[in-house]
């Protein structure tokens, strides 16, 4: 089983996908896979992972703060309301990734994400009931045994694009329950694979 080796100062093994990035590792241990319930950060998380598609993981982490200033701290009451001339403005941000239908996808998200908070109170009660309200976990020894979809995200993303939301392919929602830790995929060496939270 390939395991990411260590730093002298840090005995811990992780996911191999970590790999040596400081920002990367940061990111393995304190946030992917771990339960998140706040629907501010659920929101930012979809709308990164659309950001995402056909791109690294790490540009994206590399430009999240830039993003977060770009997007008023992802708060989608604000970004419901972006005007064209907003998003010909985002188009011009050079901390984004610069993709006209992925900037008005943030928009079209936020007016969906805050029609399915209005429905179900928040878009946490909406999202955890397709795992049941509890993470899925199952072994993983090695990374090639990690999908890259579910018949979880299969549902998820058929539901939201009813809904409205875009760049939510299943692929991308399998990525976002990962992210917010609808599904515990560290391998099975991480240390972070039976880390209590």
């Amino acid at each position: 089983m390939r395991k990411n080796r260590p730093a002298a100062s840090d005995p811990r093994l992780r996911c191999a996908w970590a790999g040596e990035d400081p920002l990367m590792r940061a990111y393995h241990d304190t946030e992917w896979g771990i339960p998140l319930h706040d629907d501010r950060r659920l929101f930012e998380m979809l709308i990164l992972e659309g950001a995402q598609a056909g791109l690294s993981w790490r540009t994206i982490l590399r430009k999240r703060e830039n993003y977060r200033k770009a997007f008023d701290r992802f708060d989608p009451r604000r970004i419901a309301l972006y005007t064209p001339a907003r998003l010909r403005s985002l188009m011009g941000n050079e901390g984004i990734v610069r993709n006209r239908l992925k900037i008005a996808a943030a928009v079209t998200n936020a007016r969906a994400f805050l029609k399915v908070q209005e429905e179900f109170g928040s878009f946490d009660a909406y999202l955890w009931r397709f795992v049941g309200g509890r993470p899925i976990k199952k072994p993983r020894r090695r990374l090639a045994e990690i999908p890259a979809r579910t018949p979880e995200s299969d549902a998820l993303s058929a539901d939201l694009k009813r809904r409205g939301f875009t760049f939510v392919g299943s692929t991308i929602c399998y990525a976002f329950m990962q992210a917010v830790g609808m599904a515990n995929d560290h391998t099975v060496g991480c240390f972070r694979y039976s880390s209590r939270v």
